[in-house]
Protein backbone atom coordinates (compact mmCIF):
# COMPACT_ATOMS: atom_id res chain seq x y z
CA UNK A 1 0.00 0.00 0.00
CA UNK A 2 1.45 3.36 -1.06
CA UNK A 3 1.53 6.17 1.51
CA UNK A 4 -1.17 8.79 0.93
CA UNK A 5 -0.97 12.50 1.74
CA UNK A 6 -3.97 14.85 1.80
CA UNK A 7 -2.26 18.19 1.44
CA UNK A 8 -3.35 21.63 2.57
CA UNK A 9 -6.93 20.96 3.65
CA UNK A 10 -8.83 22.31 6.62
CA UNK A 11 -8.35 19.43 9.04
CA UNK A 12 -11.29 19.16 11.45
CA UNK A 13 -10.99 16.43 14.09
CA UNK A 14 -13.30 16.91 17.07
CA UNK A 15 -11.63 14.04 18.95
CA UNK A 16 -8.49 16.21 19.22
CA UNK A 17 -10.18 19.62 19.15
CA UNK A 18 -8.23 20.21 15.97
CA UNK A 19 -9.32 22.73 13.34
CA UNK A 20 -6.43 23.97 11.22
CA UNK A 21 -4.98 23.97 7.73
CA UNK A 22 -2.57 21.03 7.63
CA UNK A 23 -1.42 17.93 5.80
CA UNK A 24 -2.64 14.45 6.74
CA UNK A 25 -0.18 11.62 6.15
CA UNK A 26 -1.49 8.05 5.95
CA UNK A 27 0.86 5.07 5.97
CA UNK A 28 0.32 1.35 6.38
CA UNK A 29 -3.42 1.77 6.87
CA UNK A 30 -3.10 4.18 9.78
CA UNK A 31 -2.75 7.92 10.40
CA UNK A 32 0.99 8.65 10.50
CA UNK A 33 0.83 12.36 11.27
CA UNK A 34 -0.97 15.68 10.91
CA UNK A 35 0.59 19.11 10.65
CA UNK A 36 2.24 21.62 8.39
CA UNK A 37 5.44 20.70 6.66
CA UNK A 38 5.00 17.00 7.29
CA UNK A 39 6.93 16.16 4.17
CA UNK A 40 5.97 13.59 1.56
CA UNK A 41 7.06 9.98 2.07
CA UNK A 42 8.82 8.32 -0.84
CA UNK A 43 6.39 6.97 -3.39
CA UNK A 44 3.38 8.63 -1.76
CA UNK A 45 0.23 9.57 -3.63
CA UNK A 46 -0.59 13.22 -2.99
CA UNK A 47 -4.15 14.59 -3.03
CA UNK A 48 -4.50 18.37 -3.17
CA UNK A 49 -7.05 19.13 -0.45
CA UNK A 50 -6.78 22.94 -0.61
CA UNK A 51 -10.25 24.40 -0.02
CA UNK A 52 -11.58 21.09 1.29
CA UNK A 53 -12.50 19.94 4.77
CA UNK A 54 -10.52 16.85 5.79
CA UNK A 55 -12.12 14.93 8.64
CA UNK A 56 -12.53 11.48 10.16
CA UNK A 57 -14.72 9.34 7.93
CA UNK A 58 -18.40 9.49 8.87
CA UNK A 59 -19.92 6.73 11.00
CA UNK A 60 -23.55 5.62 10.64
CA UNK A 61 -25.06 3.60 13.48
CA UNK A 62 -28.23 2.76 11.56
CA UNK A 63 -28.39 1.36 8.03
CA UNK A 64 -30.43 -1.35 6.37
CA UNK A 65 -28.37 -3.22 3.77
CA UNK A 66 -31.12 -5.80 3.04
CA UNK A 67 -28.75 -8.73 2.47
CA UNK A 68 -29.59 -11.54 2.93
CA UNK A 69 -33.12 -11.76 1.60
CA UNK A 70 -33.83 -8.51 -0.26
CA UNK A 71 -30.91 -8.16 -2.62
CA UNK A 72 -33.27 -6.55 -5.15
CA UNK A 73 -33.31 -3.45 -2.92
CA UNK A 74 -29.68 -3.40 -1.74
CA UNK A 75 -26.71 -5.62 -1.05
CA UNK A 76 -23.90 -5.19 1.42
CA UNK A 77 -21.62 -4.30 -1.50
CA UNK A 78 -23.95 -1.70 -3.05
CA UNK A 79 -24.78 -0.24 0.35
CA UNK A 80 -21.08 0.04 1.18
CA UNK A 81 -20.54 1.73 -2.20
CA UNK A 82 -23.28 4.24 -1.43
CA UNK A 83 -21.72 4.79 1.99
CA UNK A 84 -18.30 5.80 0.70
CA UNK A 85 -19.95 8.03 -1.91
CA UNK A 86 -21.56 9.89 0.97
CA UNK A 87 -18.35 10.13 3.01
CA UNK A 88 -19.11 7.23 5.33
CA UNK A 89 -16.22 4.90 6.13
CA UNK A 90 -18.08 2.88 8.77
CA UNK A 91 -21.71 1.73 8.89
CA UNK A 92 -23.64 -0.52 11.27
CA UNK A 93 -26.08 -2.93 9.63
CA UNK A 94 -29.44 -3.56 11.27
CA UNK A 95 -30.52 -7.19 11.73
CA UNK A 96 -33.99 -7.21 10.16
CA UNK A 97 -32.88 -9.20 7.14
CA UNK A 98 -34.30 -12.52 5.91
CA UNK A 99 -33.21 -14.58 7.74
CA UNK A 100 -32.78 -12.31 10.75
CA UNK A 101 -29.23 -11.67 11.95
CA UNK A 102 -29.78 -13.39 15.29
CA UNK A 103 -26.81 -15.77 15.56
CA UNK A 104 -23.05 -15.88 15.11
CA UNK A 105 -23.23 -17.43 11.64
CA UNK A 106 -25.40 -14.57 10.38
CA UNK A 107 -23.00 -12.03 11.91
CA UNK A 108 -20.12 -13.80 10.19
CA UNK A 109 -21.93 -13.68 6.84
CA UNK A 110 -22.31 -9.89 7.01
CA UNK A 111 -18.63 -9.46 7.83
CA UNK A 112 -17.59 -11.80 5.01
CA UNK A 113 -19.67 -9.94 2.43
CA UNK A 114 -18.27 -6.61 3.64
CA UNK A 115 -14.68 -7.87 3.39
CA UNK A 116 -15.29 -9.07 -0.16
CA UNK A 117 -16.77 -5.68 -1.11
CA UNK A 118 -13.66 -3.94 0.22
CA UNK A 119 -15.34 -0.56 0.64
CA UNK A 120 -16.77 0.86 3.88
CA UNK A 121 -16.33 -1.04 7.13
CA UNK A 122 -19.61 -2.80 7.95
CA UNK A 123 -20.31 -3.78 11.56
CA UNK A 124 -23.28 -6.09 12.16
CA UNK A 125 -25.91 -5.39 14.80
CA UNK A 126 -27.46 -8.57 16.18
CA UNK A 127 -31.13 -9.03 17.01
CA UNK A 128 -32.32 -8.71 20.61
CA UNK A 129 -34.80 -11.56 20.24
CA UNK A 130 -34.76 -14.75 18.19
CA UNK A 131 -36.29 -14.02 14.81
CA UNK A 132 -37.18 -10.57 16.17
CA UNK A 133 -40.33 -12.22 17.50
CA UNK A 134 -40.07 -10.58 20.93
CA UNK A 135 -40.08 -13.85 22.88
CA UNK A 136 -36.59 -15.12 23.73
CA UNK A 137 -33.25 -13.33 23.92
CA UNK A 138 -30.57 -14.21 21.41
CA UNK A 139 -27.08 -15.28 22.50
CA UNK A 140 -25.53 -11.82 22.81
CA UNK A 141 -22.13 -13.21 23.77
CA UNK A 142 -21.81 -15.44 20.73
CA UNK A 143 -22.79 -12.61 18.37
CA UNK A 144 -20.41 -10.15 20.01
CA UNK A 145 -17.60 -12.70 19.80
CA UNK A 146 -18.37 -13.07 16.08
CA UNK A 147 -18.22 -9.29 15.54
CA UNK A 148 -21.59 -7.70 16.46
CA UNK A 149 -21.28 -4.26 18.07
CA UNK A 150 -24.82 -3.80 19.43
CA UNK A 151 -28.21 -5.51 19.59
CA UNK A 152 -31.55 -4.26 18.29
CA UNK A 153 -34.90 -5.49 17.06
CA UNK A 154 -35.09 -2.42 14.81
CA UNK A 155 -37.99 -2.44 12.45
CA UNK A 156 -39.86 -3.44 15.59
CA UNK A 157 -39.64 -2.23 19.18
CA UNK A 158 -38.30 -4.53 21.87
CA UNK A 159 -41.61 -6.22 22.53
CA UNK A 160 -42.09 -6.05 26.30
CA UNK A 161 -40.73 -4.21 29.30
CA UNK A 162 -39.52 -7.52 30.76
CA UNK A 163 -37.59 -8.39 27.60
CA UNK A 164 -36.08 -4.89 27.47
CA UNK A 165 -35.03 -5.05 31.12
CA UNK A 166 -33.39 -8.43 30.60
CA UNK A 167 -31.65 -7.23 27.44
CA UNK A 168 -30.25 -4.17 29.19
CA UNK A 169 -28.95 -6.31 32.04
CA UNK A 170 -27.45 -8.95 29.75
CA UNK A 171 -25.86 -6.43 27.36
CA UNK A 172 -23.80 -4.91 30.18
CA UNK A 173 -21.80 -8.14 30.37
CA UNK A 174 -20.51 -7.45 26.86
CA UNK A 175 -20.27 -3.67 26.98
CA UNK A 176 -22.73 -3.07 24.14
CA UNK A 177 -25.76 -0.80 23.78
CA UNK A 178 -29.31 -2.00 23.26
CA UNK A 179 -30.73 0.01 20.36
CA UNK A 180 -34.49 0.39 20.40
CA UNK A 181 -37.06 1.41 17.82
CA UNK A 182 -39.58 3.30 19.95
CA UNK A 183 -43.08 2.57 18.70
CA UNK A 184 -46.14 1.31 20.54
CA UNK A 185 -47.87 -0.80 17.91
CA UNK A 186 -51.19 -0.61 19.75
CA UNK A 187 -51.22 3.10 18.87
CA UNK A 188 -49.93 2.83 15.29
CA UNK A 189 -51.75 -0.17 13.82
CA UNK A 190 -52.91 0.76 10.33
CA UNK A 191 -51.25 4.19 10.46
CA UNK A 192 -49.38 5.55 7.47
CA UNK A 193 -48.20 9.00 8.56
CA UNK A 194 -48.14 11.48 11.44
CA UNK A 195 -51.45 12.26 13.11
CA UNK A 196 -52.32 15.87 12.41
CA UNK A 197 -54.05 18.26 10.06
CA UNK A 198 -52.29 16.87 7.00
CA UNK A 199 -53.32 13.28 7.72
CA UNK A 200 -56.90 14.44 8.31
CA UNK A 201 -56.92 16.33 5.03
CA UNK A 202 -55.50 13.35 3.13
CA UNK A 203 -57.89 10.90 4.78
CA UNK A 204 -55.04 8.76 6.15
CA UNK A 205 -54.97 7.20 9.58
CA UNK A 206 -52.62 9.16 11.82
CA UNK A 207 -49.69 8.04 13.95
CA UNK A 208 -49.61 9.99 17.22
CA UNK A 209 -46.46 11.32 18.87
CA UNK A 210 -47.40 9.40 22.00
CA UNK A 211 -46.64 6.11 20.20
CA UNK A 212 -42.98 7.11 20.33
CA UNK A 213 -43.02 8.92 23.66
CA UNK A 214 -44.45 6.09 25.76
CA UNK A 215 -41.78 3.62 24.61
CA UNK A 216 -39.05 6.22 25.12
CA UNK A 217 -40.31 6.70 28.68
CA UNK A 218 -40.35 2.93 29.26
CA UNK A 219 -36.84 2.46 27.98
CA UNK A 220 -35.47 5.35 30.02
CA UNK A 221 -37.06 3.98 33.18
CA UNK A 222 -35.55 0.55 32.54
CA UNK A 223 -32.11 1.97 31.72
CA UNK A 224 -32.27 3.88 35.00
CA UNK A 225 -33.28 0.71 36.84
CA UNK A 226 -30.62 -1.54 35.33
CA UNK A 227 -27.75 0.85 34.66
CA UNK A 228 -27.68 -0.48 31.10
CA UNK A 229 -26.92 1.59 27.99
CA UNK A 230 -29.98 2.23 25.84
CA UNK A 231 -29.56 3.89 22.47
CA UNK A 232 -32.79 5.33 21.08
CA UNK A 233 -33.09 5.13 17.32
CA UNK A 234 -34.41 7.80 14.93
CA UNK A 235 -36.06 10.16 17.41
CA UNK A 236 -38.75 12.40 15.94
CA UNK A 237 -40.92 14.08 18.60
CA UNK A 238 -40.56 17.08 20.86
CA UNK A 239 -41.77 14.91 23.74
CA UNK A 240 -38.98 12.37 23.18
CA UNK A 241 -36.38 15.14 23.21
CA UNK A 242 -37.73 16.44 26.51
CA UNK A 243 -37.73 12.98 28.10
CA UNK A 244 -34.16 12.27 27.00
CA UNK A 245 -32.94 15.66 28.21
CA UNK A 246 -34.46 15.05 31.64
CA UNK A 247 -33.06 11.51 31.82
CA UNK A 248 -29.55 12.65 30.95
CA UNK A 249 -29.76 15.24 33.70
CA UNK A 250 -30.47 12.38 36.13
CA UNK A 251 -27.47 10.41 34.87
CA UNK A 252 -29.35 7.74 32.91
CA UNK A 253 -27.12 5.90 30.40
CA UNK A 254 -28.97 6.96 27.27
CA UNK A 255 -27.77 8.02 23.86
CA UNK A 256 -29.95 8.91 20.90
CA UNK A 257 -29.88 9.60 17.19
CA UNK A 258 -31.87 11.65 14.70
CA UNK A 259 -32.06 11.26 10.92
CA UNK A 260 -31.35 13.98 8.36
CA UNK A 261 -34.95 13.77 7.14
CA UNK A 262 -36.34 14.47 10.62
CA UNK A 263 -34.13 17.57 10.69
CA UNK A 264 -35.28 18.80 7.30
CA UNK A 265 -38.82 17.68 6.41
CA UNK A 266 -42.32 17.80 7.86
CA UNK A 267 -45.54 15.89 7.28
CA UNK A 268 -46.44 18.47 4.61
CA UNK A 269 -44.17 16.44 2.29
CA UNK A 270 -46.86 13.74 2.26
CA UNK A 271 -49.18 16.06 0.33
CA UNK A 272 -49.99 14.50 -3.00
CA UNK A 273 -49.62 11.07 -1.39
CA UNK A 274 -45.89 11.02 -2.13
CA UNK A 275 -44.74 7.61 -0.88
CA UNK A 276 -41.13 8.79 -0.83
CA UNK A 277 -42.16 10.82 2.23
CA UNK A 278 -43.54 7.74 3.99
CA UNK A 279 -41.18 6.64 6.72
CA UNK A 280 -41.04 5.16 10.20
CA UNK A 281 -41.16 7.12 12.41
CA UNK A 282 -43.21 9.46 10.26
CA UNK A 283 -42.32 13.00 9.38
CA UNK A 284 -43.74 15.23 12.10
CA UNK A 285 -44.79 18.87 12.39
CA UNK A 286 -42.62 21.98 12.42
CA UNK A 287 -42.31 22.25 16.19
CA UNK A 288 -41.06 18.64 16.37
CA UNK A 289 -38.50 19.37 13.67
CA UNK A 290 -37.31 22.44 15.59
CA UNK A 291 -37.13 20.40 18.81
CA UNK A 292 -34.96 17.81 17.06
CA UNK A 293 -32.61 20.49 15.78
CA UNK A 294 -32.35 22.07 19.22
CA UNK A 295 -31.76 18.69 20.87
CA UNK A 296 -28.98 17.84 18.39
CA UNK A 297 -27.30 21.20 18.90
CA UNK A 298 -27.37 21.01 22.70
CA UNK A 299 -26.25 17.37 22.83
CA UNK A 300 -29.52 15.86 24.03
CA UNK A 301 -29.49 13.95 20.75
CA UNK A 302 -25.98 12.57 20.36
CA UNK A 303 -25.59 11.90 16.66
CA UNK A 304 -27.00 11.82 13.16
CA UNK A 305 -27.85 8.41 11.67
CA UNK A 306 -29.38 7.93 8.24
CA UNK A 307 -31.74 4.97 8.79
CA UNK A 308 -30.85 4.19 5.15
CA UNK A 309 -33.83 2.04 4.07
CA UNK A 310 -33.74 1.10 0.38
CA UNK A 311 -36.78 -0.19 -1.50
CA UNK A 312 -37.12 -1.03 -5.19
CA UNK A 313 -39.21 1.27 -7.36
CA UNK A 314 -42.20 -1.03 -7.67
CA UNK A 315 -42.49 -1.33 -3.87
CA UNK A 316 -42.87 2.43 -3.43
CA UNK A 317 -45.06 2.80 -6.52
CA UNK A 318 -48.25 1.83 -4.68
CA UNK A 319 -51.10 3.42 -2.81
CA UNK A 320 -49.79 5.37 0.18
CA UNK A 321 -51.29 2.94 2.72
CA UNK A 322 -49.69 -0.05 0.98
CA UNK A 323 -46.22 1.32 0.27
CA UNK A 324 -43.35 0.37 2.63
CA UNK A 325 -41.76 2.82 5.05
CA UNK A 326 -38.30 4.24 4.52
CA UNK A 327 -35.91 6.23 2.35
CA UNK A 328 -32.29 5.95 1.25
CA UNK A 329 -30.00 8.40 3.01
CA UNK A 330 -26.29 7.61 2.80
CA UNK A 331 -25.60 9.74 -0.27
CA UNK A 332 -27.59 12.81 0.82
CA UNK A 333 -26.90 12.99 4.57
CA UNK A 334 -23.95 15.38 4.44
CA UNK A 335 -25.67 17.68 1.96
CA UNK A 336 -28.88 17.84 3.99
CA UNK A 337 -26.99 18.50 7.23
CA UNK A 338 -24.93 21.25 5.62
CA UNK A 339 -28.03 23.00 4.26
CA UNK A 340 -30.20 22.59 7.36
CA UNK A 341 -27.61 23.03 10.11
CA UNK A 342 -24.34 24.59 8.99
CA UNK A 343 -25.43 27.07 6.29
CA UNK A 344 -28.04 28.78 8.54
CA UNK A 345 -25.51 28.97 11.42
CA UNK A 346 -27.30 26.51 13.70
CA UNK A 347 -24.15 24.41 14.03
CA UNK A 348 -20.49 24.80 13.10
CA UNK A 349 -18.57 22.30 11.01
CA UNK A 350 -16.64 20.83 13.99
CA UNK A 351 -19.91 20.17 15.82
CA UNK A 352 -21.45 18.53 12.75
CA UNK A 353 -18.44 16.28 12.25
CA UNK A 354 -18.55 15.37 15.94
CA UNK A 355 -22.15 14.20 15.47
CA UNK A 356 -21.52 12.39 12.19
CA UNK A 357 -18.18 10.73 13.02
CA UNK A 358 -16.69 11.04 16.49
CA UNK A 359 -19.76 10.62 18.68
CA UNK A 360 -21.35 7.64 16.87
CA UNK A 361 -18.00 5.84 17.00
CA UNK A 362 -17.87 6.45 20.75
CA UNK A 363 -21.39 5.13 21.27
CA UNK A 364 -20.66 1.77 19.64
CA UNK A 365 -17.00 1.68 20.75
CA UNK A 366 -15.76 1.54 17.19
CA UNK A 367 -12.18 2.17 16.02
CA UNK A 368 -13.27 5.20 14.02
CA UNK A 369 -14.20 8.86 14.29
CA UNK A 370 -10.68 10.19 14.92
CA UNK A 371 -7.50 11.18 13.08
CA UNK A 372 -5.19 10.55 16.04
CA UNK A 373 -1.79 9.16 15.16
CA UNK A 374 -2.09 5.39 14.86
CA UNK A 375 -5.86 5.45 14.23
CA UNK A 376 -7.27 3.64 11.19
CA UNK A 377 -6.73 5.69 8.03
CA UNK A 378 -10.44 6.36 7.44
CA UNK A 379 -10.85 9.89 6.11
CA UNK A 380 -13.34 12.02 4.22
CA UNK A 381 -12.42 15.13 2.23
CA UNK A 382 -15.33 17.29 1.08
CA UNK A 383 -15.93 20.70 -0.45
CA UNK A 384 -18.19 22.55 2.03
CA UNK A 385 -19.13 25.23 -0.50
CA UNK A 386 -19.95 23.08 -3.53
CA UNK A 387 -23.64 22.88 -4.38
CA UNK A 388 -25.30 20.02 -6.23
CA UNK A 389 -28.77 18.85 -7.17
CA UNK A 390 -30.04 15.47 -6.01
CA UNK A 391 -30.55 13.14 -8.97
CA UNK A 392 -31.61 9.69 -7.70
CA UNK A 393 -30.79 8.06 -11.04
CA UNK A 394 -27.13 8.69 -10.26
CA UNK A 395 -27.11 7.12 -6.80
CA UNK A 396 -24.73 4.27 -6.13
CA UNK A 397 -27.40 2.61 -3.99
CA UNK A 398 -29.55 0.07 -5.80
CA UNK A 399 -32.66 1.98 -4.74
CA UNK A 400 -33.90 5.48 -5.51
CA UNK A 401 -36.51 6.15 -2.83
CA UNK A 402 -35.75 9.68 -1.65
CA UNK A 403 -37.90 12.75 -0.95
CA UNK A 404 -34.89 14.97 -1.75
CA UNK A 405 -34.98 14.47 -5.53
CA UNK A 406 -34.38 17.81 -7.25
CA UNK A 407 -33.25 19.48 -4.02
CA UNK A 408 -30.20 21.74 -4.11
CA UNK A 409 -27.76 20.62 -1.40
CA UNK A 410 -24.33 21.77 -0.29
CA UNK A 411 -21.20 19.81 0.62
CA UNK A 412 -19.67 17.54 -2.00
CA UNK A 413 -17.50 14.54 -1.13
CA UNK A 414 -14.26 14.59 -3.13
CA UNK A 415 -12.49 11.62 -1.59
CA UNK A 416 -13.33 8.92 0.89
CA UNK A 417 -10.35 6.95 2.16
CA UNK A 418 -10.85 3.59 3.91
CA UNK A 419 -7.88 1.85 5.47
CA UNK A 420 -5.48 4.16 3.64
CA UNK A 421 -6.91 3.45 0.18
CA UNK A 422 -9.13 5.78 -1.84
CA UNK A 423 -12.52 4.05 -1.88
CA UNK A 424 -14.38 6.91 -3.58
CA UNK A 425 -13.18 9.74 -5.76
CA UNK A 426 -15.55 12.22 -7.30
CA UNK A 427 -18.50 13.92 -5.76
CA UNK A 428 -21.01 12.39 -3.41
CA UNK A 429 -24.12 11.51 -5.38
CA UNK A 430 -22.43 13.24 -8.35
CA UNK A 431 -23.72 16.71 -9.22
Amino acid sequence: MKPLVLKGGRVVDPSQRRDEVADVVLMGGTVAGIGRGQGTPDGAEVLDAAGLVVAPGFVDLHVHLREPGREDAETIATGARAAVAGGYTTVCAMPNTDPVCDNQAAVGFVLKQAREAGLAHVYPIGAVSLGQRGEYLTEFGEMVAAGAVAVSDDGKPVATAHLMRTALEYAQTFGIPVIDHCEDHSLTAGSAMHEGLVSARLGLKGWPRSAEDVVVARDLALAELTGGHVHLAHMSTAGAARLIREAKARGVRVTAEVTPHHLALTDACCEGYDTNAKMNPPLRETHDLEAMREALVDGTIDCIATDHAPHPYDAKDQEFDDAPFGIVGLETALGVAMVELVAPGRMGLPALIHRMATRPAEIARLPAGTLRTGAPADVVAFDPAAEWTVDPTRFFSKSRNTPFAGRRLRGLVRWTVVGGRVAHAGGGARP
